[in-house]
């Protein structure tokens, strides 16, 4: 929601979340902060009254209704590496990102999966196995568990554990990952198509499309200005600013929301870049958008505003700062409409 005070109640140190396809360049730096994201404890302050606190929602998927879809296997699909890989069996499957868990949960086949890879927090996931160190994947731990599928991106890694898991003969689909709205659809039919579910596939495509619709139709078309958004990915625990640009994923995300991409409108050619006063200085943000977690290992607004260049700029004078949980932000999947939702409400709520 956002925040114009505290940054509420300390959030213990957890895993890193929804970051994982969109910040590429920066896959060793996160390396380092996946446990160390927790805060030291809440900030208060004066100033402008607080907006109005709202308890968060569950985190848990929505299967399909309906149950188990029937799957049609044998299934062969192409692999984004290059392989073209024949499913025989869905009964036992490892995705290996917490946005494929996310789609293949919403699916309704939660219940064939056996593993869980360390950003795939929700619910019902939570008591699986992981099968991952920070961002790398053990391939010992995924062939223990007998798979008879393994979903994997495109940044999954080390290469050597992915190939590993594919000689020893279990069927392996790689993907590429999802950096805007646009991408949600096909991505849901990819896996929808791996799993043998096609129809399962189109309806819950469906259901998320008209769900975002929904969402979108709260954005404000008064004619006037557009807010403009920085997303600053935050650790400070490891001392990791980052201000986002073009291909973040939250550029797609702010300018559906009816906002503008601070960074990607300053000119910043990359996903991510390091945050520095005169960066922010020249996106000039009316709002700034974090993960929860991330604001929290900065403390809260009051340690983020104290970061050199923040407490300058429109939002951090204003102390405008509009967060969403790691785990969702950056997905790209059945839960975006939420997202949206969120990001529509808090950057043209103080307008």
């Amino acid at each position: 929601m956002l925040q114009r005070q505290s940054a509420g109640p300390p959030i213990r140190s957890p895993r890193h979340t929804g970051l994982l396809a969109a910040l590429l360049t920066w896959l060793t730096l996160l390396t380092l902060t996946l446990t160390g994201c927790g805060s030291s404890g809440s900030s208060s302050s004066s100033g402008a009254s607080a907006a109005a606190a709202k308890a968060p929602a569950a985190d848990r998927i929505e299967p399909l209704a309906g149950g188990t879809p029937r799957a049609q296997l044998p299934a062969t699909v192409r692999s984004a590496d290059g392989h073209d890989v024949t499913v025989s069996s869905t009964d036992r499957i490892v995705p290996l990102t917490g946005a494929l868990s996310e789609i293949v949960f919403s699916l309704g086949l939660g219940d064939r999966v056996v593993a869980r890879d360390i950003t795939a927090t929700f619910e019902q996931a939570a008591k699986l196995p992981v099968v991952t160190r920070a961002h790398d994947v053990s391939a010992e731990s995924v062939l223990s568990l007998k798979p008879t599928l393994v979903l994997a991106e495109t940044t999954t890694g080390p290469a050597e554990a992915v190939e590993q898991i594919r000689a020893a003969g279990v069927p392996l689909v790689v993907l590429d990952p999802a950096r805007k709205l646009a991408d949600v659809g096909p991505r849901i039919g990819k896996v929808a198509a791996a799993l043998g579910v096609p129809a399962a596939g189109d309806a819950l495509d469906r259901r998320t499309r008209q769900r975002l619709e929904k969402a979108a139709q709260a954005v404000p078309h008064d004619g006037g200005k557009k807010p403009r958004v920085a997303f600053l990915y935050l650790r400070g625990t490891a001392s990791v600013y980052l201000l986002g640009g073009a291909g973040s994923g939250a550029d797609s995300l702010i300018e559906a929301a009816g906002g503008v991409d601070a960074g990607k409108e300053s000119g910043l050619k990359k996903d991510f870049t390091p945050l520095t006063s005169e960066a922010l200085a020249k996106a000039a943000p009316d709002v700034i958008l974090v993960m929860s977690k991330g604001l929290a290992s900065v403390g809260g607004v009051d340690g983020l505003v104290k970061i050199p260049g923040v407490g300058q700029t429109p939002a951090g004078l204003d102390r405008r700062v509009a967060s969403v949980d790691d785990g969702i932000l950056l997905n790209f999947g059945p839960r975006t409409d939420t997202v949206l939702a969120s990001l529509v409400e808090q950057i043209h709520g103080g307008k």
